[in-house]
């Protein structure tokens, strides 16, 4: 570590603080449906989530490789403020979404704004795409559609196989078994989405010639990573946990259950695989699918709309920032001094902007507390829920008795646009 000079400890402190962006931008993908059943009461949910991002992070590097050595050809002259812009593009784009409350992708924030600043910097040619396409875009289409479905076909035989059961019953059970299975979504995170860090890191340290090309991370950037997320976990991203919980469907603790074993089983198969994937994405996907499989259940389509509207723009609009930032950070220092001052003005007036109406750990779960600046009610069930709804056999016994619907239920705001 003595060969790293103040450049590359910048970007490292910067990879760190996406690091911690990255944790509370996701906490709602393993506990928003915890917290919004009254499974877990919301601290506790966030710490268990923070202790098992961190355990999650020590359990494979094969993300952190596709990140490092992967998407972005490590060779190709790839300098530190390079990455250092990347790193401000994803951070910025991270921030604006969690203002919104909406549930984007800090992981294809992070693929946008290095490609972004890297083909400003150096070209296209430093781009793997045929990387990008197979182990980025693809599992970005992908892996929402394979967990909704199943997260659909699990909802389907959990309410089947409960039928004929006293509903307060199996509700406790389902409890239960929501806290594990969100443990396992909180573990699968920290085995995907910690890596990315890792990788970033790795790639900063390759491109200073602190270590190798093709080097695994080292053991201090898999502790730093693993901690940075798992405060930023602890801090919790109530505005997105709020969205995700209240804001897109009306979750029962069966549905949450089969949501989050859904989600977990995408998560840890791709990690496996070194597929980097929107963990935001195939858990979103896996509440929808939650929501249509509960016969009466309502998937408020202009929230889901605007989250898919997010995920479309992250990588670009990321990209866009980093490359206006690489573009002033290669005029020297002065350039990525500058950089910083910006990056650190545009959050800071993010912050101050959260707390015109602050979402807590005390009003989470408050279904009149606005989700984002200027909120919206939500919409009643509209002709698409309607018509899937039709088309579903609907689950026998009495947990299936009384479907609850946007209309009979107090009207939840929805996430503000970006």
């Amino acid at each position: 570590m003595e060969n790293i000079t103040l450049l590359i400890g910048i970007v490292i402190v910067t990879a760190l603080v996406f690091d911690f962006t990255n944790g509370f931008h996701d906490t709602a993908n393993a506990m928003a449906t915890t917290i919004s059943t009254g499974a877990l009461k919301p601290k506790v949910a966030v710490a268990m989530s923070a202790v098992l991002n961190l355990v999650g992070a020590f359990l494979s590097v094969e993300v952190a490789k596709t990140i490092s050595g992967g998407i972005i050809d490590e060779t190709a002259g790839i300098r530190p403020e390079v990455i250092f812009a990347g790193l401000v593009g994803a951070i910025v784009w991270n921030l604006l979404t969690w203002l919104a409350g909406l549930p984007s992708s800090s992981s294809h924030a992070l693929f946008g704004g290095l490609i972004g600043a890297t083909v400003v910097a150096v070209g296209f040619d430093a781009v793997n795409t045929d990387k990008v396409v197979m182990k980025v875009l693809i599992p970005a289409v992908a892996a929402p559609l394979v967990a909704g479905i199943a997260a659909w076909c699990a909802t389907r035989l959990t309410y089947r196989l409960a039928r004929g059961r006293d509903e307060q019953e199996t509700a406790k059970g389902y409890r239960a078994g929501q806290i594990a299975s969100a443990a396992l979504v909180s573990l699968a995170h920290g085995t995907n989405d910690a890596q990315k860090t890792m990788g970033v890191i790795t790639l900063a340290l390759v491109a200073g010639g602190v270590v190798a090309p093709h080097s695994d991370p080292p053991m201090w950037v898999i502790v730093s990573a693993g901690l940075a997320i798992a405060l930023g976990t602890y801090l919790g991203g109530w505005r997105i946990i709020q969205t995700l919980g209240k804001g897109l469907t009306d979750i029962k603790p069966a549905q949450g259950f089969a949501a989050q074993t859904g989600a977990a089983t995408v998560i840890l198969a791709s990690s496996h695989i070194g597929f980097a994937l929107s963990t935001t994405q195939v858990c979103s996907g896996s509440i929808m699918g939650a929501g249509l499989g509960r016969k009466g259940g309502v998937v408020r389509w202009s929230t889901a709309g605007r989250m898919v509207m997010a995920w479309g723009l992250t990588l670009p609009a990321a990209g866009l920032v980093a490359g206006g930032a690489a573009l002033l950070a290669d005029q020297g220092d002065w350039g990525v001094a500058a950089v910083a001052v910006l990056g650190l003005g545009v959050s800071g007036a993010i912050w101050l902007a959260s707390r015109r109406k602050p979402v807590t750990h005390d009003n989470v779960n408050d279904l009149n507390q606005p989700q984002g600046v200027d909120a919206e009610p939500l919409e009643p069930a509209g002709v698409i829920t309607a018509a899937l709804q039709a088309v579903a056999p609907p689950p026998a016994g009495p947990l299936a008795a009384a479907p609850a619907t946007a209309s009979s239920a107090p009207a939840a705001p929805a996430a503000a646009t970006s």
